[in-house]
């Protein structure tokens, strides 16, 4: 098999992952559409590994080995990426990421809000 093959697929992937990390709102999607290019990855790595493997005729399977580390870290980010939201979202009642922006700054923290702060300033001035 040729190695144009599994590239465009790889790249087929990666460009479907990242579309969907930059349109999707939710959460959990986002998270599988990282997991979707961490894959493409992977079969890159699996795919040009054989490729090499053929060319230099040596048995060291580094492609393959990286491809392991790869999904271990894969299933790690996952397991601590769903338990995060699902605490915010137990917290926030939404897994919605526009809607989860201002987590660090609370509701009223912008300079164009009508904060109750600001009408005492002015009534004082």
């Amino acid at each position: 098999m040729h190695l144009a093959y599994p590239a465009v697929l790889s790249a087929l992937l990666f460009c479907t992952g990242l579309y969907g990390v930059l349109a999707r709102r939710n959460a959990i999607l986002v998270l599988m559409s990282v997991e979707l290019m961490l894959n493409a990855v992977n079969l890159n790595l699996v795919a040009f590994d054989v490729w090499l493997s053929h060319a230099a005729q040596d048995t060291l399977h580094s492609g393959q080995a990286l491809t392991l580390f790869t999904i271990t870290i894969a299933a790690a980010e996952i397991g601590i990426g769903l338990a995060i939201v699902l605490a915010v979202y137990r917290n926030r009642g939404t897994s919605d990421i526009d809607k989860l922006r201002d987590t660090a700054e609370g509701p009223a923290a912008g300079p164009d809000t009508d904060a109750p702060g600001a009408e005492k300033a002015e009534a004082t001035a």
